[in-house]
């Protein structure tokens, strides 16, 4: 069914869809949206495609506590898979992520500098950063005195 010609509809124009070419153009709008809905779902694990700025950006979420645990896998594709762990509260099992934001997009690239660095939820969230010297949070940007594209805000 992929990859072949189907009968013509309406005009007799022919189309192609093949699955090879089929591309996605926000990687990262993608891993938010399946963690926020592995979250809705209470989910316990959740598997997503793996690049090397999710494995950073799956990294900070685990230092910071917002994640249990994670795993990289090499599952027969080019990149992988990463699988995360899900944490919440064992009592009333409210996940301790409230909410995962997308800043920065292909559309709309937003940069910031040290000097008026966000702050999320007062300064109890944390906001994820693409810099020169890699991916890290607004705090230790803020460290270290650079700037850079804001990837995501997280609380």
């Amino acid at each position: 069914m992929f990859g072949k010609e189907r009968p013509s509809r309406g005009r007799g124009v022919n189309y192609r869809i093949n699955l090879n070419k089929l591309f996605m153009t926000d990687p990262i709008a993608d891993y938010l949206t399946r963690l926020r809905n592995a979250i809705k779902a209470q989910h316990r694990v959740v598997e997503i495609p793996s690049s090397k700025m999710k494995k950073e950006i799956t990294k900070i979420l685990f230092e910071k506590g917002y994640i249990l645990n994670y795993k990289f896998v090499d599952d027969g594709t080019p990149s992988g898979a990463i699988k995360i762990a899900l944490k919440y509260d064992p009592v009333d099992r409210v996940n301790a992520i409230k909410c995962l934001t997308r800043v920065s997009r292909p559309g709309l690239r937003q940069y910031t500098g040290y000097k008026n660095m966000p702050r999320v939820l007062n300064g109890l969230g944390i906001a994820i950063l693409s810099t020169s010297k890699g991916i890290m949070t607004n705090k230790e940007a803020l460290a270290q005195q650079i700037g850079g594209e804001v990837l995501c805000y997280v609380y």
